[in-house]
């Protein structure tokens, strides 16, 4: 396994008709989950040259937490889908590789056994404001009893995309057992947990709630990043729910540069979506992104080999970042400009 690629190769080949749709379909035509590959391909770089990069260095922190690169585990759904360890291996590949993983509320593994195979590392709880407020509430509380760091609320997702969720119901022993579902597990019971009448008042009620930095997923606009700083929250990730929700949107590295504009350094800005490459985490960070989440590609690498897998993945993007960062004379993270980039 030498690219990301060979890992959705062997994923396809390997997970069943119904697990590999899940995991690789999107909404409408996919025209926004087939452009966020194909975005990073529009901008070129601008190396440097007769720099000393002897000793390059890919760590940086994120809510001042410290991770050994900027590219960390994203949300995603139901990975005991593509290996019966699921989030637990995830988990474990994480903490491994030393970056930051954002457990689902749709997992498929109780929040109290990912936080404990997790030990000690950076872990997130990605949220939704469910219908039943005290779901809700009651996944903060123990979000922050087992250590979690941060709350990711997803904003954009006020229904269930129209072609996301393609199978009409789940195999029978998938269950989501922070949120209480349990098979047979249908698209009616996903949809009816979601609600649709969320406004930024929910944000301020999230925050009202917990101490911990509050980051909303879902961003594309400069509008929105200026109400999500003006609602105090610590991030935004920008992104397209992996072009799974309103398609013809844009590709979220073709969104991050007015969404960093707009917040003016006073928010940590993130990105999802579309990201394969080293290069590409390095087009996200010359943008202004402090880091990068990936969603597919874990999956991928768990169909391969679970936790070993995950890793692999990983390493993978880490030694291509540092490749990247060294062939366009960086050294450090914090080094990397704008001026890298042109479009």
């Amino acid at each position: 396994m030498f690219s990301l690629s060979d890992f959705e190769q062997f994923a396809q080949q390997s997970l069943s008709s119904d697990a590999w749709s899940y995991y690789s379909s999107g909404a409408g035509l996919q025209q926004t989950m087939k452009d966020n590959e194909a975005a990073f391909l529009r901008y070129r770089l601008r190396p440097r040259v007769l720099r000393d990069v002897s000793a390059a260095d890919t760590r940086t922190s994120i809510l001042g937490n410290t991770i050994d690169f900027p590219v960390c585990v994203g949300v995603t759904a139901m990975h005991k889908l593509a290996h019966d360890d699921g989030e637990l291996a995830t988990a474990r590949a994480a903490t491994k590789y030393k970056t930051c993983m954002v457990l689902g509320s749709f997992s498929t593994t109780a929040m109290e056994e990912v936080a404990e195979a997790g030990s000690p590392g950076l872990q997130w709880l990605q949220l939704y404001i469910f219908r039943d407020r005290e779901l809700t509430r009651s996944l903060i509380t123990q979000a922050e009893r087992v250590g979690f760091k941060a709350i990711v609320l997803t904003v954009d997702q006020p229904v269930i995309g129209p072609d996301s969720y393609k199978s009409a119901s789940l195999p029978p022993h998938i269950s989501f057992p922070d949120i209480g579902l349990s098979g047979p597990i249908n698209k009616e019971k996903v949809r009816n947990l979601i609600d649709s009448s969320v406004t930024w008042e929910e944000v301020d009620w999230v925050k009202g709630l917990t101490k911990l930095p509050v980051v909303l997923k879902g961003i594309l606009t400069a509008e929105d990043a200026v109400e999500a700083v003006r609602h105090g929250v610590q991030g935004i990730i920008v992104s397209n729910h992996g072009g799974r929700q309103l398609d013809g949107v844009l590709a979220s590295i073709d969104a991050l540069g007015e969404v960093v504009r707009a917040v003016e350094g006073r928010v940590e800005v993130y990105m999802d979506g579309g990201v394969r490459r080293g290069t590409d985490v390095l087009k996200a960070l010359a943008m202004g992104a402090r880091a990068v989440f990936i969603g597919r590609p874990v999956l991928w690498g768990l169909a391969y080999k679970g936790q070993e897998g995950v890793g692999r993945v990983l390493e993978i993007l880490r030694e291509e970042l540092k490749s990247a960062m060294v062939l366009s004379g960086v050294s450090r993270v914090t080094d990397i400009k704008a001026e890298l980039l042109v479009h």
